[in-house]
């Protein structure tokens, strides 16, 4: 895939505090960088630390207190709170550590919902879902509600879910975090190759450092800082 030094992505000056009684307890301040399209980025650092706090915000689902985001020449935190979810829906696609599945629908219905939401006609999103179904390895199982399914296949629902919308950018939040380490390693293989094939942008926060190894950048959020690091400088 052909990488462009083009900044999908950037961070200027980013500050993120929390009222603590009568004082502020500030997670992270003046956090800047940026992110070329087609970039797998991992995030590290320690619980607390603020990468899922970051991620929130760099999908416009929480506003900092300080500083800007943009993705291409968009000001995420001038949108409204409608204009945010239309751009979450356009850009995103978001993989948590727990999968979020709604119990009661099947593997299709859940990986169709986004399509759902948009107002398209069923025949035409069920197609999709189970392409989709098929990208992630469970195209048998498109019938089984998510009780029926692991943990791994699972978070793959959830992973083909959040792609089917065809965003640009994938933001992936400890995805691997639930999994034990045979299934946790098939579901990152999985994520970089959709990383690859989709053409996507993607920010994955781990406590995975064999994971962030594999990430061609790395930064760590340390401090209330941000450093970039060196991914073979990562002790496994």
């Amino acid at each position: 895939m052909h990488l462009t030094s083009e900044a999908i992505l950037r961070v200027e000056g980013l500050r993120k505090a929390f009222r603590s009684g009568k004082s502020d307890l500030v997670l992270f301040e003046n956090l800047s960088f940026q992110v070329a399209q087609g970039e797998m980025l991992a995030i590290v650092g320690e619980s607390g630390a603020g990468k899922s706090t970051l991620l929130h915000i760099l999908g416009a689902l929480d506003r900092a207190s300080q500083g800007d985001v943009y993705c291409a020449h968009l000001r995420l935190n001038s949108l409204s709170d409608d204009a945010a979810a239309e751009f979450r829906n356009r850009e995103l696609g978001f993989v948590w550590q727990f999968h979020y599945l709604l119990p009661e629908f099947t593997a299709l219905e859940n990986v169709a919902m986004p399509l759902l939401l948009q107002g398209r006609p069923w025949r035409e999103v069920q197609t999709e879902a189970l392409r989709w179904l098929g990208e992630v390895g469970l195209e048998l199982r498109a019938q089984h509600r998510s009780g029926e399914l692991s943990g791994g296949e699972q978070q793959r629902v959830a992973l083909a879910r959040a792609l089917i919308t065809q965003p640009r950018i994938l933001l992936a939040d400890e995805p691997t975090g639930d999994l034990d380490n045979r299934t946790a390693d098939s579901v990152f293989d999985l994520i970089a190759r959709l990383h690859r094939d989709c053409r996507l942008t993607s920010l994955i926060a781990t406590h995975n450092l064999g994971f962030a190894r594999r990430c061609p950048r790395v930064l760590r959020l340390q401090g209330g800082r941000v450093e970039e690091i060196a991914p073979e400088a990562l002790a496994v």
